[in-house]
């Protein structure tokens, strides 16, 4: 009954999310841009049929997503069977569908001919994705693939787009190339060390020189932690800076506009990086231990006006936000708490991959112990935060804008007040806990709206292998979240802070202690002067100013009354090459209010 009741919610919310026209996905598919998903068939094994494909493809498309990469590897008795189903709920739903051959599992040196003849069998399906007349294909990994044997032996026209690597792959075979990196990283698949640092925008750069013009799908994912023990034979326990990543990506996208991009993933719940919902139909490869009661959902709202201002073509988000929401996440526990006692990954495991480390995740401290929060707003507003008991109010704009503030122990409390009404507000279901949840290090993100979302728990199928290896006997393979928030905490505690950040921001990463609070004000107030270090003293001193201050490389030194910006020039600034993206606000805000310096930014 309870499913049940949660397919019934999740057919609701789709409705709810349906577009007032449908979009032009045959127009698209010709010249325009496109977004896809990657979408994991070897974790839906469990399937029986083409309806259990539906909900994800409704889903999929109300938000604006137009194909899904199906993920397979080779040898699984389900393959053919699952994609069937996927392609026949595709067509029936107006979705569009593509293969996605997974090379840790077919021979790029071997496997021409077992990869053609799923083309084959597949690429003249009414769900097929076809772009220039061609059927599309791509792949994860497979440098060294026999392209040529692969197109001569399907005998009809593919747009092969794979996971090749820039220096490694030929990309003279290619149609198009997709950069499965979407996390900063240090170059070896590991998350940033000192002096070893990749960002994604580095990796875009990479594959646009490699292609030469063709094609390039850019990848966009909001998370990555992975944390399996020696109770699976894929051990592996490490994670990439995530934060703000999801929101500031967008901004990249709408800014660099690649002819395609690809959101990672679906329903790669043992990564992290999900953004369908958790009552999905799925099997349970261990992920359950850090997925129960950790939705994601409202990663997908958040996307839902920046994939069309991408599919429009624009600059910003922000004519296409039609209702005030607030996006937040958090970690369920401070970094710092000590669960080597109890975490499974304290013994040895086969590290053959080399992905396996014992304790926190290796990269755990790139991760700020922050909460994240991001408003669409119709309209200007106040947004007030409060984790455990540190309280934090932000004057918001209209549009999409990204706050943080320092993760508190307990109830986690947001609202959107304005001109002194309460205009949303909702107590997360999710706590901040002082305690190791399952008696493991979870670093994956508990993902919550306002106005609340639709109830989203784990399937039987999902949750059956939650105390496999566990260290703990007091955790059930059960969800436990709930429906109803407790009542919020009293607001006696700390004197609110108030600051304005407005869009786009600049990426936060916390490699080390947290930074100093900002200086507080009376609430109305927003910075009026600032400053920065070195190459950001002028752009700091000047965005400071008109109330835009982002922390990290700026620190506002005073608060009063709004000054009036400039007028706007219509200029698009961006950093220098070889800055990181730190300055990306700055420029931006800067040239379009008539302050350029070419020390720092160029107009483009």
């Amino acid at each position: 009954m309870l499913f049940s009741a949660v397919l019934a919610l999740l057919a609701a919310s789709i409705a709810a999310a349906a577009p007032a026209s449908q979009n032009d996905l045959a127009k698209r598919q010709a010249t325009g841009r496109l977004v896809f998903c990657h979408y994991m068939i070897g974790i839906v094994g469990n399937r029986k049929s083409s309806a259990t494909f539906d909900s994800d493809m409704q889903r999929a498309k109300a938000f604006g997503i137009d194909a899904f990469a199906l993920n397979i590897g080779n040898g699984d008795s389900y393959t053919y069977d699952e994609l069937d189903y996927a392609y026949e709920s595709a067509a029936r739903n107006d979705m569009k569908v593509f293969i996605s051959f997974d090379f840790n599992w077919f021979s790029p040196s071997e496997s021409a001919g077992e990869v053609a003849s799923y083309i084959t069998r597949y690429g003249n399906l009414p769900a097929q994705l076809k772009y220039d007349g061609k059927v599309f294909a791509s792949s994860f990994i497979g440098d060294g693939f026999d392209v040529d044997a692969m197109r001569a032996a399907v005998g009809f026209p593919v747009f092969w787009a794979p996971n090749f690597h820039p220096g490694q792959g030929d990309f003279s075979k290619v149609d198009g190339a997709f950069n499965w990196m979407a996390w900063d990283n240090n170059g070896a698949n590991k998350a940033p060390t000192p002096g070893h640092l990749v960002t994604v925008a580095d990796g875009d750069t990479a594959y646009l020189s490699a292609l030469g013009g063709k094609p390039y799908i850019a990848p966009v994912s909001p998370w990555f932690s992975t944390h399996y023990g020696p109770e699976v034979s894929y051990s592996k326990n490490w994670v990439f800076p995530g934060d703000l990543l999801w929101f500031n990506r967008w901004n990249q996208i709408l800014s660099l506009k690649p002819q395609f991009l690809e959101l990672i993933t679906w329903n790669d719940y043992g990564e992290s990086h999900y953004i369908g919902p958790l009552s999905s139909i799925h099997n349970d490869d261990g992920n359950s231990k850090w997925v129960n009661d950790m939705p994601h959902n409202g990663w997908l709202d958040l996307a839902k006006p920046f994939i069309a201002a991408y599919h429009a073509g624009a600059d910003s988000p922000n004519n296409y936000i039609t209702a005030d929401q607030l996006v937040y996440w958090y970690r369920p526990n401070l970094r710092t708490l000590n669960c080597d006692a109890t975490d499974t990954t304290m013994v040895p495991a086969d590290n053959s991959s080399g992905n396996y480390f014992n304790g926190r995740p290796d990269g755990w401290d790139d991760m700020a112990d922050s909460v994240f929060v991001v408003a669409l707003l119709t309209s200007p507003g106040v947004v007030t935060v409060r984790s455990g008991g540190n309280t934090q109010a932000f004057n918001a704009p209209a549009g999409a804008t990204a706050f943080q503030v320092n993760m508190g122990v307990g109830q986690q409390q947001f609202s959107l007040t304005r001109g002194g009404a309460t205009v949303l507000s909702a107590v997360s279901l999710k706590d901040i806990s002082s305690t190791c949840i399952c008696g493991l290090y979870n670093f994956n993100a508990y993902v919550g709206t306002v106005p609340e979302g639709f109830p989203d728990p784990l399937g039987a199928d999902a949750l059956r292998s939650l105390t496999i290896g566990l260290h703990v006997t007091t955790c059930a393979a059960t969800p436990s979240l709930g429906t109803t928030p407790s009542q919020p905490t009293g607001t006696s505690g700390p004197t609110t802070t108030q600051a304005t950040i407005t869009t786009p921001p600049v990426t936060t990463r916390t490699t080390t202690s947290a930074a100093p609070p900002p200086v507080t004000s009376a609430p109305g107030n927003v910075c009026i002067a600032g400053k920065g270090d070195a190459n950001y003293a002028g752009l700091c001193s000047f965005c400071c100013n008109f109330g835009y201050c982002p922390p990290g490389p700026c620190t506002c030194t005073a608060y009063g009354t709004q000054v009036p910006p400039p007028p706007e020039t219509g200029d698009v600034g961006k950093p220098l090459p070889g800055l990181g993206d730190s300055y990306l606000g700055l420029c931006s805000y800067a040239c379009n209010h008539g302050y350029c310096p070419d020390t720092a930014c160029t107009k483009s």
